[in-house]
């Protein structure tokens, strides 16, 4: 007797799916609940997690805050996504998919909102003129990466990170489907590294930050508890990219940002004042 699944005519949620999620996954978006959200004294309002995607963001506003940028100074709101705070009516204002990070500029008039990690990173880097190739022939390659960036990384985390970490069971097709992939992914980056400093060429971009935030911290053993798995230390070149991103002060200071987890010293899960970038510093 076959134990296949059998799709019906016409699928309608029922039930949970199961697993780490299972419990703000919905088939319908718009806000469950009224919330506004805080709005700090800084023309930029973030409002995020310390996941992959919110890590960019955070580590692109200290780097440019290390490059004299002034203007980036921002409030940083945590957004507790396992409790549904993506879902508050405020949230969903400034971003109607409901996914974390999520960003008002409150320099321009009206205030201008900004979601999905790429294109907030690229409105950073436009607005400051930072952290982009200004020659077309570069700013084109950082693109092409950043946007490879994007598309490659829902294959990483959420099909192998869901599949292997995540999924109320483990199930051998969908792992071996998404570890092939992700190991493909991780093999175009050592190919593309193996002669380059960083991701666009010459010069550390926002290309090399989205990459890092999901990839550089896989092959750094921080991600699904898979680095043994995938087996990650024979991808020299990423590696030895990803250890020299890990080092900047820059990038230190954003991990820690909308971090709720781990020890003291590794999170700042709001950051709003001087004084919490003195706990930024801290080793």
């Amino acid at each position: 007797m076959s134990n296949d699944y059998v799709p019906p005519k016409v699928w309608t949620w029922d039930k949970e799916s199961g697993g780490h999620f299972a419990g703000i996954n919905r088939p319908i978006a718009g806000p469950t609940h009224d919330k506004v959200l805080p709005v700090g004294e800084h023309p930029l309002q973030l409002y995020s997690l310390a996941t992959p995607n919110g890590v960019k963001v955070t580590v692109m506003l200290e780097e440019l805050l290390a490059l004299g940028h002034s203007g980036a100074e921002y409030d940083a709101w945590p957004i507790e996504i396992n409790k549904g705070d993506q879902f508050g009516s405020g949230f969903v204002e400034v971003n109607p998919n409901s996914k974390i990070p999520a960003m008002m500029d409150h320099s321009v008039t009206p205030p201008q909102r900004v979601f999905e990690s790429g294109a907030i990173l690229l409105y950073l880097a436009d607005k400051f003129g930072a952290l982009i190739p200004q020659d077309h022939a570069g700013r084109t390659e950082c693109l092409s990466w950043l946007f490879w960036q994007m598309g490659s990384a829902p294959y990483l985390g959420g099909g192998f990170g869901h599949f292997y970490a995540y999924a109320p069971s483990k199930m051998e097709y969908p792992i071996n489907r998404f570890a092939m992939e992700t190991k493909r992914q991780l093999d175009v980056l050592d190919r593309h590294l193996a002669d380059k400093d960083w991701m666009a060429g010459d010069t550390y971009s926002i290309a090399d930050i989205a990459t890092w935030a999901w990839y550089g911290n896989l092959i750094l053993g921080r991600q699904y508890n898979a680095a043994e798995f995938l087996d990650v230390t024979s991808y020299k070149h990423v590696l030895a990219w990803a250890q020299k991103i890990d080092a900047r002060p820059a990038v230190i200071r954003g991990r820690k940002v909308n971090r709720t987890w781990g020890t003291e010293t590794e999170q700042l899960p709001e950051r709003h004042s001087s004084a919490d970038l003195d706990a930024l510093q801290r080793p």
